[in-house]
């Protein structure tokens, strides 16, 4: 994975702990109760799913989970159109979670507003089911990072079990051209150093006009695309 240095650091933090607590209960000791559900904040493109897929793995290989797989989720997939749907199709997720990660994008979308009751229900459901599941699963919460503040703080019972808060960086031009390069040698390609320069001029161009809405390496896999059809 390219860059991600802070979340990287974040993730070996967080490795490290879990193996301490691992030894100490092997030596008799009391462990930490550490909650491991996690808000991932950012722009798109930036490696949140990614990232969410590897923690899976990392927790599977540290015995924190028995399965380690990652379902991915959005409002779509938790709410219902009707009432006293949206808690029977949360809890099914949910269940399809168990002994992995429940990755869910964009979770400010949830609740659109103080009066949507069919997200407020989702809402309740998860909060539950993160109690009385405990340690069977992880759940993780992504989505722009003002949004996901404002989303996290208008529940008391959010706040609390969502503990670890990782922020994910746009990517740099040099960062995204080498994610341009990696693209295009996974894919049997040879980037000489002149075509190399000049797409780190246009990264360059297009980082420093970015706003809310750049799409990071999911620029690099458009521009990547029409670079092969004009190569065609």
């Amino acid at each position: 994975v390219i860059g991600l240095r802070a979340v990287k650091d974040y993730v070996l933090n967080i490795e490290e702990n879990l193996k301490v607590q691992s030894l100490r209960q092997a030596k008799g000791l009391k462990a930490a109760d550490i909650s491991m559900h996690m808000i991932f904040t950012g722009n798109p493109g930036t490696g949140k799913t990614t990232v969410a897929r590897i923690m899976s793995d990392v927790f599977r290989t540290l015995g924190i989970l028995s399965r380690g797989h990652l379902v991915e989720a959005d409002r779509s997939k938790l709410v219902a159109g009707y009432s006293g749907q949206t808690a029977i199709k949360t809890n099914q997720l949910i269940d399809s979670a168990i002994g992995g990660v429940l990755f869910i994008d964009e979770a400010y979308t949830l609740k659109s507003s103080d009066n949507d009751s069919f997200g407020t229900e989702a809402i309740d459901t998860l909060l539950k089911r993160l109690e009385d599941d405990r340690g069977k699963f992880i759940c993780i919460v992504a989505g722009y990072t003002n949004q996901m503040h404002d989303f996290i703080n208008s529940n008391p019972g959010l706040k609390s079990r969502f503990t670890h808060t990782i922020h994910f960086d746009d990517y740099s031009a040099d960062e995204l051209t080498q994610i341009f390069v990696n693209l295009a040698e996974s894919r049997h390609f040879k980037v000489d150093d002149k075509t190399k320069s000049g797409v780190n001029r246009l990264f360059e161009q297009l980082y420093l006009r970015r706003d809310k809405n750049f799409g990071n390496a999911r620029e690099v896999r458009k521009i990547f695309d029409a670079t092969i059809e004009q190569q065609s």
